[in-house]
């Protein structure tokens, strides 16, 4: 990551940290508020480089020195991360780190700590905090995760300059993830299944999402044009990918997709096309498909998604789905 990077997604915060560098203005805290996936701890590590960084020109670190290294790989010595211990952030914890930057810094008198989720403290641990936040250990700079910012102490946040970060566009988290090394097709899909970028990343784990698709367009396809087979293919493919409710969901959400593409190839707006590397079956299907077969077909979708919410048979609500698709 650099800043340049960054500020493609979170241009207003990364120019009010790198002016602040640049002119060696750092404030002593702040608190990075905003949803998962946001990119706040990545923007935190990079304020962590710049502020070791001993070979910088600008606010950007060199990226290679010891410390950008370091900080980059979790192990520089003077810069500490507090994660929840369970459902909190403890005391305990506030008061070892307090301990810790009581001591002289290892290589310099300067001190990073992030604290992630930190409106999970426990009241003792956020008084604590705010001892600390008042009579800093200087130098010393705090960054503040959290996702809730209602939930964090009043005072904690007056001592703290608060930085909002704003939820990624589809197209920026299509980009990132893209950077990332997926594929354009599955970064597409990925974007309209979830906001959220680590979620996103998530579902890429074992290549889940990768295997979830495959499955999605060989049923559509079972359902097009052979379907003496989807019921196995329900059997010996779907039914042990999907599993539980929030996978089934996530199932029948893909389904959606590939007919509401279906449904724009059929009216001639291929630009917000999900399954772009299908664009031949899409125009085949659509072919001998109606805009009011495939209205039907995305409303039966769309039942089922209402079903999943009650006490309802997974087999027996896709037997019925695949009905309906085929029927139209």
């Amino acid at each position: 990551m650099t800043w340049e990077q960054l500020n493609q997604t979170q241009h207003k915060v990364v120019q009010i940290l790198t002016n602040s560098i640049t002119k060696d203005r750092l404030t002593h805290a702040y608190v990075f508020e905003g949803s998962r996936g946001t990119r706040k701890m990545e923007v935190a590590l990079q304020l962590g480089k710049s502020y070791f960084c001993k070979e910088k020109t600008t606010a950007e670190p060199c990226g290679q020195c010891s410390d950008c290294k370091r900080v980059a790989s979790g192990n520089h010595p003077d810069v500490h991360l507090i994660s929840p211990d369970g459902q909190s952030i403890k005391k305990q914890q506030v008061e070892l780190l307090r301990t810790e930057f009581s001591y002289r810094g290892m290589e310099s008198s300067q001190k990073f700590y992030i604290i992630k989720h930190a409106e999970k403290m426990t009241p003792s641990a956020a008084n604590s905090l705010l001892k600390f936040l008042e009579e800093p250990e200087a130098p010393t700079i705090a960054v503040l995760l959290t996702e809730n910012l209602h939930q964090m102490l009043n005072t904690i946040i007056s001592r703290s300059q608060v930085l909002s970060f704003t939820p990624l566009s589809n197209r920026e988290m299509e980009k990132v993830l893209v950077d990332e090394g997926l594929s354009r097709p599955i970064a597409k899909i990925l974007t309209e299944m979830t906001s959220n970028l680590e979620d996103a990343r998530q579902l890429c784990q074992e290549d889940w999402i990768v295997q979830a698709r495959n499955v999605v367009l060989q049923l559509t396809e079972e359902v097009y044009s052979r379907p003496q087979q989807m019921f196995f293919t329900l059997q010996e493919k779907w039914l042990p990918h999907f599993k539980g409710k929030e996978e089934l969901g996530l199932g029948i959400d893909l389904l959606l997709l590939w007919y509401r593409d279906l449904l724009y190839t059929q009216l001639g707006e291929k630009d917000g096309l999900i399954f772009v590397d299908q664009l031949e079956r899409l125009d085949h299907q659509a072919l001998y498909s109606s805009q009011e077969k495939i209205s039907r077909q995305m409303s039966a979708i769309f039942d089922a998604k209402r079903h999943l919410s009650s006490n309802v048979n997974p087999q027996l609500l896709m037997e019925r789905l695949l009905l309906r698709l085929q029927e139209g």
